[in-house]
């Protein structure tokens, strides 16, 4: 086979585009749009030379294309010289800058070939151009990539995460990626599975559909979070993500105020979704998946150019999604489409317009909230005594979500160093149904379990736009990376619920949960359950920010590189206005703040091994509170979460091998805590802001390729989250919402890749996490939820168009929980299967 014969000497495409060299965002940004391994190939080259200056230096242009006139993307181009790395855009171009005259000897890493050597000489002030004709068709490549040895999952560089391109080892900050390869394998059909794989996460509770905040909770270095990003620019849901539009979930952790603000992200850090994007040929993939509990799934993702020059692109996903909950009542159904086009005007100019539309409808998932009120008399799940195969709801009651996002970009390329992104970003999340949930609100036991519910109409728009100059250029011998940019994010809430009515109350450990009262809870019995109690919301809320921010990535020497970035934020909060009084906005406050960010890289073996350390702030606006006692002010000051973070990142062995390691520590102060005063003998409740939080931990992760074929994804994650100075009865403990203090998941697969098996695989993966803290204060004392290790596995065959798959998810059939002062029970043993044909 073709896999057996090729060698790669240097396949380091994290550098993109090269480490010293000037590369403008459009051509990383394009890269972004070509098929991953797209052409490594024998070429023919014919060189000349040209006039361009940059002082003492000089440079080495290229652009290759296959001899069928297509343009090769991420062909990677390695200086032996220099021992950089260099990939070319989709546009198949690349720049290598910065060059002292001399000669350099270039390689071309060939799959199925040998390494084609080519020799260069750079002029002093002049560019030395490269044409390269590849010598095979985009579709013979494809099938070599296919049967090749890579690394499948492995990192790639981000272009949000610092909002510039930066590769893996030179960004002083840790993130973890699942790329749409590993969903594939693990034949996921939801982005809460998927990020099972991120290090250090684990999931707080699902998504819910309730107006404001339905969608999931997640917990990331001890603070919760949910999704809220989308190609690093807000992407809000109420409900549940498709992962049909995914090409891949990018973690970046740690506060990170400086760049993404405090709106819409955690101190923790934030989840990211990078949607796939068209590329230069007609192709794409329709697949069915089939499993217990109900579940049919039908995707599709077809990408076509719409002109014969390839300027114009499309490529639509889209998924069909139904199944059944576990439990006795409980359904989801989702309909998703994503419609994304990219406009090449010119070598300067492109433009890109990604759009989403999502609609699901679904049940409440059984979430059981624990009495907040009392000491609790059950520490466990087990000592309840619940028969938790019911759900406690009807498929009578559902809630729908229909969400739009619209994301419209133009790169343009000012000169060869700055590029100007502009970007216009528009989200609309409703809620329209029925939320429901059950709570043990009885004052004594806890046996009492009452069914609560609300009609809810809300909504949510958010409307942003950003303005980024990218520039890298250098100040005498130092290179200087930067981004200049300004934001301005608008968010308007409305809501039109009716108020929470008790339906009814259960005895959980009664003989058929208080006899016919459990089939009871029906739409019609509750619609007139609210009328009569009545209490109904109607409001609306605004909120704008302005942000301006400045981030410089310094080289001091080639291996020693400094990220300085700073962000100043105006927060101006309208008010809300209540439509069942005056209907005049109350509660209107603004607000600034500061947020700097540093961070150092030095790598001891370049492109190889990087030590890294970050100091990285995050911000939270606090709204004036009303204080008891007029000479005391009830204005604050934003919240603050300030981290220190060191690590190490390695990529070794022809990128077979990424590991990152790191340590951090986080401290929030600002936090606002009630406090007791006694003026002439008549105590008051104040509210003071002096209180303290502190988040610390390890995380360490890895994705290797030891072997053709085999592929390996592990990670380990320590959090230890206190309390240290907030409310007394608080004070010391650790976190509710912070989740599991230890969590692990590895999932290793072989795909045999030659012989009369090539194609066949298997797949096996684990998550552990330790016992969960669910409640824990002086008043209610603590409830536990146990810990649990979860066994999943799969089996495949892959060709060339084809693919089928069979997946058991939690094969041991263990009993497990989720929660977040609640208890959540999880999904028993089910099998899966999967059918896919390529185009």
């Amino acid at each position: 086979m073709i896999y057996t014969k090729f060698r790669i000497r240097r396949t380091i495409a994290s550098t993109l585009m090269g480490l010293i060299g000037t590369t403008s965002w459009i051509d990383l940004h394009a890269q972004q749009l070509a098929t991953p391994d797209a052409a490594k190939l024998p070429v023919a080259t014919t060189i000349s030379t040209g006039s361009v200056a940059e002082d003492d230096f000089g440079r080495i242009e290229g652009k290759i294309k296959t001899n069928d006139q297509r343009a090769a993307a991420m062909v990677t181009v390695f200086i032996r010289e220099t021992g950089k790395s260099y990939i070319t855009s989709d546009n198949g171009s690349f720049t290598i800058g910065r060059l002292k005259p001399g000669k350099y000897t270039l390689e071309v890493s060939l799959v199925g070939y040998e390494t084609l050597v080519e020799s260069v000489t750079v002029e002093e002030g002049k560019t030395t151009n490269v044409q390269l004709q590849l010598e095979i068709s985009n579709a013979q490549l494809e099938e070599i990539v296919v049967k090749s040895a890579r690394n499948r999952f492995a990192p790639v560089a981000s272009l949000h995460a610092a909002k510039m391109p930066l590769a893996v080892l030179e960004n002083p900050q840790s993130i973890s990626t699942v790329n749409k390869a590993l969903m594939k394998e693990q034949m996921l059909v939801n982005v809460d599975d998927a990020l099972k794989n991120t290090t250090g996460m684990d999931r707080l509770w699902s998504a819910t559909g309730r107006a404001g905040d339905g969608a999931g909770y997640f917990t990331l270095r001890g603070f919760s979070v949910q999704p809220t990003m989308v190609n690093g620019l807000p992407g809000l849901t109420n409900g549940g993500l498709d992962p049909a539009g995914v090409e891949r979930i990018e973690v970046i952790k740690g506060p990170s105020g400086t760049l993404f603000g405090s709106s819409l992200i955690s101190f923790g850090g934030l989840i990211n979704i990078v949607t796939k994007k068209p590329y230069e040929r007609f192709g794409g993939e329709i697949s069915y998946t089939a499993g217990g509990f109900g579940l049919h799934r039908v995707t599709a993702d077809i990408n076509t150019p719409l002109d014969k020059e390839g300027k114009t692109l499309m490529r639509v996903n889209t998924a069909y999604h139904t199944e059944n909950s576990w439990q006795d009542a409980g359904f989801r159904k989702n309909f998703y489409v994503a419609p994304s086009l990219t406009h090449k005007v010119s070598d300067k100019l492109q433009l890109n317009l990604h759009t989403e539309f999502f609609h699901g409808e679904s049940t409440n998932p059984l979430m059981v909230f624990l009495n907040r009120a009392r000491n609790l008399q059950a520490r466990t799940p087990d000592q309840l005594n619940m028969d938790f195969s019911r759900s406690y709801t009807s498929n009578d009651l559902t809630i729908k979500t229909p969400t739009t996002n619209l994301q419209a970009e133009a790169l343009y390329k000012i000169n060869k160093s700055w590029t100007s992104q502009t970007v216009v970003s528009t989200s609309n999340r409703r809620t329209d149904g029925y939320y429901s949930y059950v709570m043990f609100l009885g004052a004594d036991n806890d046996s009492l379990l009452s069914r609560l519910a609300s009609r809810q109409n809300g909504q949510g728009n958010s409307f942003d736009f950003q303005q980024n100059f990218n520039g890298d250029f250098t100040i005498g011998k130092i290179r200087n990376r930067v981004v200049v940019g300004f934001d301005f994010m608008r968010l308007e809430t409305t809501n039109n619920n009716t108020g929470y009515a008790v339906f009814d109350v259960l005895n959980v450990k009664a003989p058929g949960v208080a006899g016919s009262t459990y089939g009871s809870l029906t739409r019609p019995a509750l619609d007139a359950r609210l009328a009569a109690q009545g209490g109904t919301v109607k409001n609306e809320a605004l909120n704008n920010t302005y942000s301006v921010y400045i981030s410089d990535v310094v080289n001091i020497t080639p291996e020693l590189m400094a990220m300085m970035s700073l962000r100043f934020d105006h927060f101006e909060n309208k008010g809300t206005r209540n439509f069942m009084s005056d209907g005049n906005a109350i509660g209107a406050y603004s607000q600034n703040a500061l947020s700097p960010k540093f961070g150092l890289v030095y790598q001891v073996i370049p492109s190889k091994i990087s030590l890294f350390a970050n100091y990285m702030n995050g911000f939270r606006n606090l709204a004036p509170v009303v204080q008891p006692l007029p000479d005391i002010d009830g204005t604050f000051n934003p919240q603050q979460a300030n981290q220190f973070e060191s690590g190490v990142k390695m990529e070794l062995f022809n990128r077979k091998l990424f590991l990152t390691a790191s340590y951090y520590n986080i401290h929030v102060t600002n936090i606002t805590r009630p406090e007791s005063v006694e003026r002439e003998g008549t105590v008051y409740n104040i509210t003071v802001q002096n209180g303290e939080q502190r988040s610390k931990g390890v995380e360490v992760e890895l994705q290797a390729n030891p072997v053709p074929g085999l592929s390996v994804v592990a990670g380990y994650a320590y959090n230890d989250s206190r309390n240290e100075k907030t409310n007394p009865t608080l004070d010391g403990r650790r976190v509710v919402g912070s989740g599991p203090a230890h969590l692990g998941n590895a999932w290793a697969s072989y795909t045999q890749p030659s012989g009369k098996l090539a194609g066949f695989g298997i797949g096996m993966g684990v998550n552990y996490a330790s016992e969960n803290i669910v409640t824990n204060n002086s008043t209610t004392g603590q409830f536990i939820l146990p810990e649990y290790t979860i066994l999943n596995a799969t089996v495949y065959y892959q060709a060339k168009l084809f693919r089928i798959g069979l997946k058991g998810d939690n094969l041991a059939n263990t009993r497990y929980y989720k929660g977040w002062t609640t208890i959540e029970p999880q999904m028993p043993r089910r099998l899966l299967m999967t059918v896919s044909i390529g185009l």
